[in-house]
Parts: structure tokens; C-alpha cells; sequence
């Protein structure tokens, strides 16, 4: 007898059947309030603020994927957007704190830390993170956190997580990984040493681009009750909808991601092998700087693929508007292919920063679509 693995966590994990009406799919509970048979004695539910039974289904089948069982410590905290989540990790902090963060990194993690974060005294600094002597070097007395994107959003680069968290627990410092990229089918940061672990759930583990969301993972107990305190203190909670759609996508999280995986390598050695194309980047090309440590920390390497072209930025524009199947859009991580200029759109908030990209950047989200189709949409646009 084995234990389930990832797909039966994904399909049961806090979604038994209804004990009221042998539902099998948890219901949407839309109730903002529960009767209680005294005042103070309810059946575990009274402000669905605090909680709802839809969202505890969520939060328990995410935690479970991440390697954090019903009867262990910590446990899953689901938000209302992944930024909600990375806000919710900066109310851990007090004045005079320091963050670590990539040099490469989501454009929305740093304007919340760059631009208001500072504002209630904490402070940050970016550095390479890819290196020992990066993460060391970065490190202050007063460093209370180092933020983690692996793969980084948008350059795809690699971060040893083991070392990071090491480092970071020799500082008295917390590990954060935003896993949003790899997902827990193909990463699970918390088992490498990290203290927590977000995601945007908005992109793969929703899979479907239709609602918004985010999750924190912590196998921290005393960390578990402090995110509980503050989802319930400040809010940003996601509604039994948003929750719902978010536990129907986790479903097919290893179907999709399998499917992504194999188109993207398909993809990305084409583009590797393309004269229109200057530079690629994927980890799971043998020549990537990443490759090695992403298969050692990996079981797979993504759909995320980002190039640049021979033609520089007006090639680039003209790319990324003449695909018909890969929609010119933001986000990622849907069924359907997306393709964008991280400079002019996602990223725009980095310009200026050591964590500016290169202006004629394409970043691909690779969908689930045939392969071949792909293929003949990006060979078309590349001219």
C-alpha cells in the first residue's frame, strides 16, 4: 500500500463528498454569516471573513500538495490575489527590517515592495541569486527575509532553494518561494528548507483565466497562525466562487502541466535553432546556466519560455502582434497560449532598477494546444 499520489491529492485532499447530499464537488458556499446555536458556540464556521467552507477545501488541498498533511503543523492560507499573499508577507515585517530579492523578479512583487513597503520603513536590496556568494553578499543584519522566483519571472533562472533557505536561516531570516512558475507538481520548496511558499493561483494552479487568486504554504505552525491572524485581521480573502474554481483547476494540475512541459521543450528547442532568434531562455535546454540545478530541484521544467529576437525591439512588437494563437495578453499560465513585452507590460515598473529587462524581451506562456499548431503560429510571426 502506497501513499496517494499527487493527482489523488489534487482530486480528494479536502473534498470529500458532501455529508448533507453526497455531492461530490464541494459546494459554493455563498453565505456571508453562519447561525450559531449560542452566542460563541457555531459548528466552526461564523464570519465567512474568517472562514468559508469552500475556501478551507482550497486551503487544505494546497497545502496537501506541498507536502503539508490535515494532521501536520502549518497549513495553506488562500487570498485574494497573489500580490494579496506577497502584502500579507509583508505585514510580518516591522520598520528597519531588510528584504533580499532577485535581480530578475515579477514586476508587481517589486512595486509593492520598492514602492510601499518602503514606505512603512522596511527596506530591501536586490542581488543575483543564482550564486552562493550572491545570496551571502546580499544578506545584512537586518535581513529578515529573502524572496525567492524560481524559475525567475521573466529571464527563467534557476536558484539553488536549499542553499537560499540555508543562508537564510543562518541570518535568522525567512525563505520565501513564489512557486507560481513550477507549481507543486514540479517543485515543492518547503521540502528544500524554505519557511513559505506563494503562489499567484490565478495563473496555473486555476489554469483557466478566469478568476484571481493566491495562496501561502507553510509547514510552520506558529507561522500558520500568524497568516491566519492577519487573513482574518486584514481581509484579502477570495470568494467561495473565485475558491471553487481555483479547487476545480487544481484537478487537472498534472494532466495540464504534463501537456505544457512537452509543448514548451518543443518550442523552445525550435526557437533555440531559429537564426531569426538571438538568445533563449529555458531551463530545459541542456545550454541553459539553469538546466542542471533545475533538474536536480525539478521534475519538469515549465511552460514559460522567454527569447529575444535578431531584430531587436521592432521585431519583437511586430512578433508579438502577428500571432493569431498566441493572444498578445498579460498573465499566464492558462490552457489557451499567451505571448507579451515584459518591458511594456508586466514589468513595466522595474525600468530603471537593477531588475530592468531587455526591451525586446518576448515572454510565452505555452498552452495546451497542439504543438504543431504552435509551432506554425510562432514560424509565421517570426516572419
Amino acid at each position: 500500500m502506497t501513499e496517494d499520489q499527487f493527482e489523488t491529492i489534487a482530486i480528494h485532499a479536502g473534498q470529500q463528498p458532501d455529508p448533507a447530499t453526497g455531492a461530490v464537488v464541494v459546494p459554493i458556499y455563498a453565505t456571508s454569516t453562519y447561525v450559531q446555536e449560542a452566542p460563541g458556540v457555531h459548528k466552526g464556521y461564523e464570519y465567512s471573513r474568517t472562514d468559508n467552507p469552500t475556501r478551507t477545501a482550497l486551503q487544505i488541498q494546497l497545502a496537501a500538495l506541498e507536502g503539508v498533511g490535515e494532521t501536520d503543523d502549518g497549513g495553506c492560507v488562500a487570498t485574494s490575489s497573489g500580490l494579496a499573499a506577497t502584502a500579507m508577507i509583508g505585514y510580518l515585517l516591522k520598520p528597519g527590517d531588510h528584504i533580499v530579492l532577485p535581480d530578475d523578479a515579477y514586476g508587481g512583487t517589486f512595486r509593492l515592495i520598492a514602492q510601499v513597503l518602503t514606505k512603512h520603513g522596511i527596506e530591501w536590496s536586490a542581488s543575483d541569486l543564482t550564486t552562493e556568494g550572491g545570496i551571502r553578499a546580499a544578506v545584512r543584519a537586518t535581513t529578515k527575509l529573502i524572496w525567492v522566483e524560481t524559475p525567475t519571472n521573466p529571464l527563467l533562472r534557476i536558484i539553488d532553494i536549499a542553499l537560499a533557505a540555508n543562508v537564510a536561516h543562518e541570518a535568522g531570516a525567512w525563505l520565501v518561494v513564489d512557486n507560481t512558475f513550477a507549481t507543486p507538481y514540479l517543485q515543492l520548496p518547503l521540502s528544500l528548507g524554505a519557511d513559505m511558499v506563494l503562489h499567484s493561483s490565478t495563473k496555473y494552479l486555476g489554469g483557466h483565466s478566469d478568476t484571481v487568486g493566491g495562496a501561502i504554504v507553510t509547514n510552520d505552525a506558529e507561522l500558520h497562525e500568524r497568516l491566519r491572524f492577519l487573513q482574518n485581521a486584514t481581509g484579502p480573502i477570495p470568494g467561495p466562487f473565485d475558491a471553487y474554481l481555483v479547487l476545480r483547476g487544481v484537478k487537472t494540475l498534472a494532466l495540464r502541466m504534463d501537456r505544457h512541459n512537452q509543448n514548451a521543450e518543443v518550442i523552445a528547442r525550435f526557437l533555440d535553432d531559429d537564426p531569426r532568434v538571438a538568445n533563449v531562455w529555458y531551463p530545459g535546454l541542456p545550454g541553459d546556466p539553469g538546466h542542471e540545478m533545475a533538474r536536480r530541484q525539478m521534475t519538469g521544467f515549465g511552460g514559460m519560455i522567454s527569447f529575444t529576437p535578431s531584430g531587436g525591439l521592432e521585431a519583437a512588437n511586430t512578433i508579438a502582434t502577428r500571432t493569431r494563437l498566441f493572444f498578445l495578453a498579460e498573465s499566464l499560465g492558462g490552457v489557451e497560449s499567451l505571448i507579451e513585452l515584459p518591458a511594456g507590460m508586466t514589468h513595466l515598473s522595474v525600468e530603471g532598477t537593477a531588475l530592468e529587462v531587455p526591451e525586446d524581451l518576448v515572454r510565452l506562456s505555452v498552452g495546451v494546444e497542439h504543438v504543431d499548431d504552435l509551432l506554425f503560429d510562432l514560424d509565421r510571426a517570426l516572419g
